[in-house]
């Protein structure tokens, strides 16, 4: 019956602890493990989350949802769509898989020259994009913001401000790689608590622009820049930790370049459905003189809400089980991974569910406790 059952299971796991054979406490891949990487990955999401807030809270303040804010989520927004395509979106699609493949099976040596070559063709991928997107943003800007075309102090100002903001894609998009080697590893505190230092820069910048500078908007969008280049920085002590030897490539041609470039085709047109999503929003939001001023702003604002409960536990576990999903594919595990994902979804499922509940009840005192102060008024 059910209760000899339940003797019999405690009584083989007491024997097995005796014998100092219990896997479930010490396997990198076990359920408590995932649990302790998604605490620590939460903390670090919860204390960039609150500092965004903040954040986010001083920017309405100075610029509400008037003119300037638009220019400056809009020109933001252009970057951070490229990022998730050839970055984050990258890592957990393709670059950590083939990385944990390779940590498993390779030699340390022929790992960290494989590691060389994705980080050599990342910057230059990057590069690339940088250049062509700072020479063709005035295209850019009147193709994802048609109605600001009415408005030609709005479409120059966020012309100028995507010029300005856009290498922060090569920091970001650095910051990804190294990230997704640190996931390779098991190493979760630094890239969990790095995206803090982009909020605190942007604050402090924020802060200093509005009482030294005319046009405080440009001293917001140097303070995204000096952000991710001090995300990119910090990770390169836990790298060294891990035993990380760049190598001048002698070839960019390697199989495991290749086999991600595989992985990333449909991952691009799967994130680009979504991001055509995000594309057609700010698209509709640009025509003030449908939807009224402040459209895109408010969207942004709205949007910030939404993804910090998102933030805080859904995504931090996506990141602390990729590892594991990883590594149980590459030992042909299926019911191991068939116990992973089911355990992370019923997680996310007992988490999500009562907070979206919470945010559509209130919504309305949300909003007015962090934002209605300052230019961010009732009609905001």
């Amino acid at each position: 019956d059910v209760g000899t059952i339940y003797q019999k299971e405690i009584l083989m796991s007491t024997n097995k602890s005796r014998r100092g054979r219990d896997p479930v406490d010490h396997s990198p891949d076990s359920h408590r493990s995932i649990i302790r990487s998604t605490s620590v990955i939460s903390v670090g999401t919860l204390s960039s989350r609150i500092l965004g807030f903040i954040r986010d809270i001083i920017l309405a303040k100075l610029l509400g949802t008037g003119l300037r804010a638009d220019a400056f989520f809009v020109s933001l927004k252009i970057p951070n769509l490229l990022r998730d395509l050839v970055g984050e979106g990258a890592i957990n699609a393709a670059v950590v898989p083939v990385f944990s493949e390779y940590l498993h099976n390779k030699e340390k040596e022929s790992f960290w020259q494989f590691v060389s070559v994705i980080l050599t063709l990342a910057l230059m991928v990057l590069s690339v994009i940088t250049l062509m997107g700072i020479v063709f943003a005035p295209v850019i800007v009147r193709v994802i913001a048609p109605g600001f075309m009415a408005d030609p102090e709005k479409l120059l100002l966020t012309i100028r401000l995507t010029k300005v903001m856009f290498p922060y894609l090569i920091l970001i998009g650095l910051t990804a790689y190294c990230t997704g080697i640190l996931f390779t590893f098991r190493s979760f505190l630094v890239p969990a608590f790095s995206p803090c230092l982009l909020n605190i820069a942007v604050i402090i910048s924020a802060v200093i622009a509005s009482k030294t500078m005319d046009e405080p908007i440009f001293g917001i969008a140097i303070g995204v820049l000096v952000g991710g280049a001090l995300q990119l920085v910090v990770q390169f002590k836990p790298l060294l930790n891990t035993g990380m030897k760049f190598q001048k490539p002698e070839t960019l041609f390697h199989p495991g370049a290749i086999k991600i470039g595989k992985l990333l085709i449909p991952r691009m047109l799967g994130s680009g459905v979504y991001q055509l999503t995000v594309l057609v929003d700010t698209f509709c939001a640009s025509m003030s003189m449908i939807v009224g001023q402040g459209g895109i702003s408010a969207i942004y604002y709205a949007n910030r809400i939404i993804q910090f409960p998102m933030g805080v536990f859904s995504i931090a576990l996506a990141s602390a089980v990729l590892p594991s999903l990883s590594e149980l594919a590459n030992k042909n595990d299926i019911q191991g991974i068939k116990k992973t994902v089911v355990f992370s979804l019923e997680n996310i499922f007992f988490i999500m569910c009562p907070t979206t509940v919470m945010l559509l009840l209130f919504a309305d005192p949300i909003i007015r406790v962090l934002f209605q102060r300052g230019e961010f008024g009732s009609y905001s």
